[in-house]
């Protein structure tokens, strides 16, 4: 052996090797569910167990071994070893503690760090081993994953964390606790240098490593039933004075809170980071060899406008998510708004649009647990998939189908008014092309929230309006019956939108509407979204920026155009008022047709 280091690895692999070969044998039931493992080549490989998938522990020289290519792995930083600068001392001296940890799991610390490649794509990766005194963070952990990140940013490489600790190391006092602003601000250079970072959280995760680097990954995900949180589930129940909801403190729950994006199985793990890393790592732009526009489906007849409502809210129409899986591969989805929750009536994530990474976000308006309208935790999550996209210069497709924010008390109570402003701001000024498409339903402030984009679609039968055909009946007739009397005033179709220039392509759909072939919906929308992406791209994001303030700029500015325009949709809806009026005073007993002025000299209806 040439040094200790080579020495503790060769006693930690043969320790492990005995280890393995005693468990397994001693295993032949899983401890939960009582099933044969003496058998399972699932276990023997990933210690999962085949009938419940319960995930057992692994060391971290295993789990590089699972993520890794085979050789790929070069270890950095192995040397450094804590000097116990506190002298600290209960039943067993520290330093005996850290010998003892050292000679058990063949590690000099809990951290191992290296350079590898996942499927051929170089990352640095960082994995804390739970095994060697729980795999808490005292100096040496924290400087290893310091170290990590400085040289992921000097080499340009993304970076990988696997994470199973209890929190700081005691033993360490006040100088353990720093760590967490030191790993907090190395993690945030690698922000800065828009490199990728995906934190997996395994069993256990909590204390001061889960409020640190471990929560601050671009992508958080997490393996099944692990136990994720800051406090322990002792402390909770201390603080508390009674038990814990069943469930609780899990990745699951967390998942369900909006805290992490993905809860994936550790068979499936290598795969996700692969794609991740591609996606987020992608340089592909896609380039217009000849300039032409999409082939034209021949035109449908124009249909009534509450026609073209009943089609775009046809039960059967395609959903984002029908669009995202026949327009694009590789879809990864993100959930939550690492604030509060997951509003499943927003689906978002990365995916592949022609060969081209994008980040894609689409109101889904056909969930079980979706109640349509959009909560605010709804609409943050959609921002932090576009921050995503800014960060590693992503495209953003936005697909609209909703009918509105939601409008009940709690989504007031969790500030939805902000929730959209903050998301119609940020869009402003996003420094990446946007390309949106209303696919079905376009909804008043909710759909506008997606759709501030430099090129706006609308498939052949949806609609775009600032008020539901029956809304605006209902405040205007007090008869929601109304409502198809009034669709044409409100101007929703998607030739009146083209017309008044609120959208700038009108997308054909299949003889019918979009359900009857939803195949071919796809197909014509991919086109229409790959040339107007192609358009936009080629213009620097400085001036992408200009262009889309001069297009929201000129809506509704006063011109021969929009005056012509206004003044045709004022007319239409003064004479459906009238007839109402008419019709209110046949109703009215005692008042006969000259006993009620209409307007008064402003020309505004009165009582």
């Amino acid at each position: 052996m040439k040094t200790w280091e080579d020495l503790l690895s060769f006693l930690g692999k043969r320790r492990q090797k005995e280890e393995t070969e005693v468990s397994t044998e001693a295993r032949e039931r899983c401890l939960f569910c009582r099933a044969d493992l003496s058998a399972s080549e699932l276990y023997k490989r990933y210690r999962v167990c085949d009938s419940c998938r319960f995930h057992y522990s692994l060391s971290a020289r295993e789990r590089i071994d699972l993520l890794v290519d085979a050789g790929s792995f070069n270890e950095t930083n192995r040397s450094l070893v804590s000097l116990d600068p506190l002298s600290f001392s209960d039943k067993v001296s520290y330093r005996r503690r850290i010998f003892e940890a050292q000679r058990r799991t063949g590690l000099t610390d809990a951290a191992v760090t290296g350079i590898c490649a996942i499927s051929g794509q170089p990352a640095v990766i960082m994995v804390l081993d739970f095994s060697f005194m729980g795999g808490s963070m005292g100096c040496v952990v924290g400087e290893k994953v310091a170290l990590a990140f400085e040289l992921a940013v000097k080499k340009k490489l993304p970076v990988v964390a696997v994470v199973s600790s209890g929190g700081a190391r005691m033993q360490e006092g006040i100088l353990s606790l720093m760590q967490m602003a030191k790993t907090v601000a190395a993690a945030k250079r690698l922000h800065a240098a828009k490199l990728p970072f995906l934190s997996v959280l395994t069993n256990p995760t909590t204390g001061e490593v889960y409020a640190s680097f471990a929560n601050l990954g671009d992508v958080m995900v997490a393996e099944p039933h692990a136990l994720v949180g800051l406090a322990s589930l002792r402390a909770e129940e201390e603080a508390t004075g009674k038990p814990l909801p069943k469930g609780s403190h899990t990745a699951e729950f967390q998942l369900e809170h909006g805290m992490i994006d993905l809860v994936v199985d550790r068979t499936k793990l290598r795969e996700l980071l692969s794609i991740l890393l591609y996606l987020l790592g992608s340089r592909y732009r896609l380039m217009l060899a000849k300039k032409r526009l999409p082939y034209q489906v021949p035109g449908q007849p124009p249909k009534s406008a509450w026609e073209e409502v009943q089609l775009a809210r046809h039960e059967k129409r395609p959903t984002a998510l029908d669009y995202i899986s026949r327009t694009t591969s590789g879809f990864v989805e993100l959930h939550g708004d690492r604030l509060y929750g997951d509003d499943k009536s927003i689906v978002c994530g990365l995916a592949e649009l022609s060969g081209q990474a994008v980040v894609i976000i689409g109101q889904e308006r056909d969930r079980p647990d979706s109640t349509g309208g959009i909560y605010p935790e709804g609409f943050r999550k959609a921002q932090r998939a576009m921050r995503l996209a800014a960060e590693f210069d992503l495209p953003v497709i936005t697909l609209i189908d909703t009918p509105g924010a939601y409008p009940g008390l709690e989504a007031e109570e969790r500030g939805v008014g902000e929730a959209i402003a903050s998301t119609i701001a940020l869009m402003s000024d996003l420094p990446v092309p946007i390309v949106s498409a209303v696919i079905g339903e376009g909804g008043s402030e909710g759909a506008l929230a997606m759709g501030v984009a430099d090129r706006i679609l609308m498939l052949e039968n949806a609609i775009y309006s600032v008020i539901s055909p029956e809304g605006a009946a209902s405040l205007i007739y007090r008869d929601t019956a109304k409502a198809e009397e009034l669709a044409p005033a409100l101007k929703l179709t998607a030739r009146d939108c083209k017309e008044l220039e609120v959208i700038d392509v009108i997308v054909p759909e299949p003889e019918g509407g979009a359900h009857r072939a939803p195949e071919e919906a796809a197909r014509q929308l991919k086109i229409y979204l790959v040339q107007e992406l192609l358009e936009i791209q080629r213009l620097s994001p400085s001036n992408l920026l200009k262009a889309r303030y001069k297009k929201f700029r000129r809506m509704g500015e006063y011109s021969s155009h929009f005056r012509a325009a206004i003044l045709k949709e004022v007319n239409q809806l003064q004479d459906y008022l009238q007839r109402g009026a008419a019709e209110l005073r046949e109703h009215i007993p005692g008042r006969g047709k000259g006993s009620v002025s209409l307007e008064n000299e402003n020309n505004s209806v009165v009582p």
